[in-house]
């Protein structure tokens, strides 16, 4: 089943890349009593990704945080040392958290998976973002395809705030 305004988020675990290694980010601690817009990407270092997705939050996160919101997040099924390296690749530094979702795990809890195996990518995370209140998905913002970035975009997102 497919999360959608209204639901709790699931609970679930991230991995982060911090200054003395790699760590665990449970979804207490990222969404509870927050304001967060957590957005998914089908991967770290590909193009649309790493062209337009990531770098539109992190030139949006002072407009983003402005309208109230406290975090912002970018998910992806990737391993903590590649979000890692792409969080300082693209200069994310204090904007944007990058949430490593290694086994896909989070992504099947929302019912947001993607079948890339076509791709050679395995089991990833649809480009969606999600605005969570308090732990509760307030706005789904999905791509019909993998390759956009309209509806799940900064810009789309800020609009809507």
């Amino acid at each position: 089943m497919t999360i959608k305004a209204g639901d709790k988020m699931p609970q679930g675990k991230f991995k982060v890349m911090t200054a003395d290694g790699p760590a665990e980010v449970s979804t207490d601690d990222l969404f509870k009593g927050k304001k967060v817009v957590l957005f998914s990407v089908p991967g770290a270092f590909t193009p649309a990704c790493s062209a337009t997705h990531l770098p539109g939050y992190i030139k949006n996160a002072d407009a983003l945080k402005g309208k109230g919101v406290d975090t912002i997040a970018c998910m992806s099924v990737n391993d903590v040392f590649v979000m890692g390296a792409w969080g300082k690749d693209q200069g994310a530094g204090d904007k944007v958290s990058l949430l490593a979702d290694g086994n896909a795990d989070y992504v099947k809890a929302l019912g947001l998976s993607l079948d890339a195996s076509g791709f050679g990518m395995g089991t990833r995370g649809e480009r969606f973002a999600i605005v969570v209140e308090d732990g509760v998905c307030k706005q789904l913002h999905r791509e019909a395809a993998p390759s956009e970035v309209k509806a799940s975009s900064a810009e789309n997102v800020l609009a809507n705030l």
